[in-house]
């Protein structure tokens, strides 16, 4: 690995920014609406709220749920699943299930009841379900692995899924019983090469199946008046135009908005929203006077709602995480708390050799363009051994490690870990740079990591009142590739583990995100 400890291009000091804003308060967005790494969407709308449901792999609790009223302005709604079962990988075993887990969610609706069809990597389809879109959700599994379920009601209520992978492009039908229990039919409907994350609508007297074409980042629309076909296909935007992945919903009005994903780069795979035009029984992205792209701006869909955005920051005053945070694959329980100091986020050393292999890696997504996460740190229970700190997951893990030197002196260390695989297997090779450390005096440290995503670089530093910092190190990059790594875009990281085994404990005060730059 080549960091760019030495790059002329460093990031730049000065001023404060504001934080993204997609609602811009004169009745017009910006695309994102989230800038952040929210993949694989589908949207629905059930009166007049819209719910948004996205991939999380091996993070934990899993499967982000989102409501808005203007498909804009969003907030969390919860997690569907509160712990990974079913494989060893989850506990972080065989070197886990990074690149794997839970993806591609398919959210729906009917009578009364929400329906999630989600297929983890390895195992049968599942099928949760819920009368509140909070849950508890209950789940059944199905019989077959369908990959990247695109889950269907027709207007008689009956159920189905398409599915299609990337490698043969066939889309299968499979019909299920009322339940969604068992599934009675099995039939290929329809070819198109490379289609992979179905989507299925209908619309007056045809039926439209959105895909993914990954291997050219593009989206296509196949449209039939039987679910059987014959279907014909045409293509749609791609990653050039606004994205590759996603399908339509409608409006209380009847008008329909896009949604989309992108590969936007380290900072992982966005969701746009876009304004969708209907000519002679196809769907078009965009306007007539603006075809076939998503604009970068727009009127928001629905006029009157107030600008907001999703939680980041976090005092640890509450009894429980906020919605904003993860773990990375199951955590520890009995290794973190929130009570055992109140106003405190308490993490203990787990055992592991680097962050990518510790447990109880507590992360939240970056923000972009530019975002900062600072933290305050009581590190007056760290072990001789222990490695507890702050600062990126994923591709890339730069951070501050605070540990203790053979005197039992304090000491802060950059370290940045980037993870290789060597042949798409599970062999994992990491290039660890460390930066020489410098003594801690006291126990209270804040820590600080900046992101950006414009530059695809970051650095961290360090203050001891939290008013003058001081850089450890310079800068080093930030990446997305979904065969290393994460599969996700890079991530604010707290985590605390010895090599040997238990150690101590690193208190965490607060933790706070701005979209603060340095110019």
């Amino acid at each position: 690995m080549r960091l760019a400890l030495l790059a002329t291009a460093l990031l730049s000091t000065g001023a404060l920014a504001q934080a993204w804003q997609s609602d811009r308060g004169d009745g017009s967005y910006a695309n994102p609406p989230l800038y952040a790494d929210y993949p694989d969407p589908d949207i629905i709308r059930v009166g007049r709220d819209f719910y948004f449901i996205t991939t999380t792999f091996a993070n934990v609790p899993g499967l982000t749920i989102m409501t808005s009223r203007d498909l804009v302005n969003w907030r969390f709604v919860g997690h569907v699943i509160d712990r990974l079962e079913g494989r060893p990988e989850y506990e972080l075993k065989d070197g886990g299930a990074y690149r794997r887990g839970i993806f591609a969610p398919s959210l729906r609706y009917r009578d009364g009841v929400f329906y999630i069809a989600v297929t983890p990597v390895g195992e049968p389809t599942r099928i949760y379900r819920s009368r509140d879109i909070r849950g508890p959700w209950t789940m059944n599994r199905l019989s077959e692995e369908a990959f990247d379920p695109g889950l269907f009601f027709d207007t008689d209520g009956s159920a189905y899924i398409v599915t299609s992978a990337m490698a043969d492009g066939t889309a299968t039908l499979l019909t299920l019983d009322r339940d969604l229990k068992t599934i009675t039919a099995s039939r290929a409907v329809h070819f198109n090469k490379g289609a992979e994350g179905s989507k299925v609508v209908k619309r007056g007297e045809y039926y439209y199946i959105f895909n993914s074409i990954p291997r050219r980042l593009g989206m296509t629309v196949s449209r039939a008046r039987s679910l059987n076909g014959p279907w014909e296909t045409r293509d749609q935007i791609d990653d050039r135009t606004g994205g590759h992945q996603g399908a339509i919903v409608d409006l209380p009005d009847g008008r329909d908005y896009g949604f989309v994903m992108v590969d936007a780069g380290a900072i992982g795979r966005m969701t746009n929203i876009s304004p969708i035009y209907w000519r002679d029984g196809w769907p078009y992205w965009g306007t007539p006077d603006a075809p076939n792209r998503v604009p970068a701006t727009a009127r928001k869909p629905i006029q009157g709602e107030a600008p907001a955005q999703l939680p980041a920051s976090d005092d640890f005053g509450a009894r429980t995480l906020g919605l904003q945070w993860q773990w990375n694959h199951n955590p520890l329980p009995g290794r973190w708390s929130l009570a055992e100091r109140p106003g405190w986020l308490r993490l203990r050393a787990v055992q592991g050799q680097t962050i990518w292999d510790a447990r109880n890696t507590l992360v939240q997504k970056g923000q972009g363009p530019v975002s900062r996460g600072e933290v305050v740190i009581d590190a007056s229970h760290i072990a001789r051994g222990d490695q507890c700190g702050f600062g990126t997951f994923g591709k890339y893990n730069g951070h501050i490690a605070i540990g203790r030197d053979a005197g039992g002196r304090l000491m802060l260390t950059m370290r940045v870990v980037e993870d290789v695989v060597a042949d798409e297997g599970r062999t994992t090779q990491k290039t660890d740079t460390r930066v020489a450390a410098v003594p801690l005096t006291g126990s209270r440290v804040s820590l600080r990591t900046d992101m950006d995503y414009r530059t695809n670089l970051a650095r961290v530093a360090y203050s001891l009142d939290g008013q003058r910092w001081t850089d450890l190190g310079g800068t080093f990059p930030l990446a997305y590739d979904w065969r290393t790594g994460t599969f996700q875009g890079q991530q604010y990281a707290l985590f605390c583990y010895n090599p040997a085994g238990r150690g101590g404990w690193m208190d965490v005060d607060r933790f706070t995100l701005s979209g603060a730059e340095r110019k």
